[in-house]
């Protein structure tokens, strides 16, 4: 069966709607030595009714887990495997941590051999409707769209993006800019609170926001007591992927958006402000009651009062974001700030969010809306 999005969905197994009381799901963790792929790992070694069988990686292929992630503890010291499919077959639950471009082949071969797997590529190669914007910002071939895995997203028709992740066995987790921009704007464009024309959004984000890989700018005497701007002038990917999930949210066409993100050294964490001019006499009530109308069921989405606004602190280890939000009527702009961890609320909490809902188990099974002391 399908979703309205056209993603592949299944019942939902029997053990995991008796809160997989037979057995514990086997999972597979690819990119086990990167930033998202290790902390996805470290979530789901807390998680219940999971059990972690095998981690793959590529260049540390052959290595102790203890080696490469010494932090992680799954009760057992397993050898990173290679990156294969003869690898990944046979688990009921695969997470894909890889670059862009490389998840759709992997992925497509296991769903062939096994329609029941749960695939969850934390990549980009499944989030995007359009194959035209995935070649303008990503230069290569379209690999299909798969349900989209932020649930508190609400939705032009009156549902959540939730109910779409309900069963589903293709996940494309979002982009962490792309959370904190979009549970933001979305409820604000939807009430026609701000002109969507005009959108802009500048995001401090951690050093692990820009992966693992080696990289000049991530070199300590490059980053340390100094912030670097990077796909600045509309080139950053996670563009299009806001501009999608808006279009969702609201119906409306002719949405905009100017965002730049900006290396910070610290080691996670966003703390995306967002700006746009408001529509009309819009309040900082306003933009509360919005915020507060679409988010107050909503588990590990926290709208402060007036006057409060969140800092990355106060989110570190936590799937939890958080937002604050204010009208200068000097200027007639709103600003938004959303503080969240993008390791988790932006990356790898979402995949496991979506992993509960897919599975028919408790939506906050394993995550915490406790941020990490100081």
């Amino acid at each position: 069966m399908t979703s309205a999005s056209g993603a592949s969905v299944s019942p939902t197994p029997a053990h995991a709607s008796q809160g997989a009381a037979a057995r514990r799901l086997r999972a597979a963790v690819v990119g086990a030595s990167g930033y998202a792929g290790g902390e996805a790992l470290r979530l789901l070694s807390a998680h219940p009714d999971v059990e972690v069988a095998t981690v793959a990686a590529h260049s540390s292929a052959g290595r102790r887990l203890s080696e490469v992630a010494p932090h992680i503890d799954l009760g057992h010291d397993p050898v990173l495997q290679e990156t294969t499919v003869e690898t990944l077959r046979g688990h009921d639950v695969v997470v894909l941590a890889l670059p862009h471009g490389q998840s759709g082949q992997i992925a497509a071969a296991l769903r062939a051999d096994d329609p029941d797997v749960l695939v969850l590529d934390l990549g980009a190669d499944h989030r995007l409707d359009s194959a035209q914007d995935w070649a303008e910002y990503y230069g290569s071939e379209h690999s299909g769209t798969w349900a989209y895995g932020m649930p508190e997203l609400p939705l032009a028709d009156g549902t959540r993006q939730r109910d779409l992740l309900v069963g589903a066995r293709e996940i494309a987790v979002p982009g962490c800019n792309a959370t904190a921009v979009s549970l933001a704007l979305a409820p604000l464009v939807r009430a026609g609170l701000v002109d969507g024309s005009q959108l802009s959004a500048v995001l401090p984000v951690g050093l692990s926001g820009a992966g693992r890989s080696p990289k000049q700018h991530l070199l300590f005497s490059e980053v340390s007591g100094s912030a670097s701007p990077y796909a600045v002038g509309g080139s950053h990917r996670h563009v299009p992927e806001v501009l999608q999930n808006l279009r969702r949210a609201s119906g409306k066409d002719g949405l905009r958006l100017t965002f730049t993100p900006v290396l910070v050294p610290m080691s996670r964490g966003i703390l995306a402000v967002i700006n746009a001019p408001i529509t009309g006499d819009t309040t900082t009530a306003d933009l509360l009651a919005a915020l507060r109308g679409d988010y107050a069921d909503e588990h590990f989405i926290a709208v402060l009062e007036e006057g409060i606004f969140p800092s990355t602190g106060e989110v570190t280890g936590a799937n939890t974001a958080r937002l604050g939000a204010a009208v200068d009527r000097h200027s007639g702009q709103a600003t938004v700030v959303v503080a969240l961890d993008n390791l988790v609320k932006g990356t790898a909490g979402a995949a496991i969010q979506s992993l509960n809902l897919a599975l028919g188990l408790p939506e906050a099974t394993g995550l915490t809306r406790t941020a990490i002391a100081p």
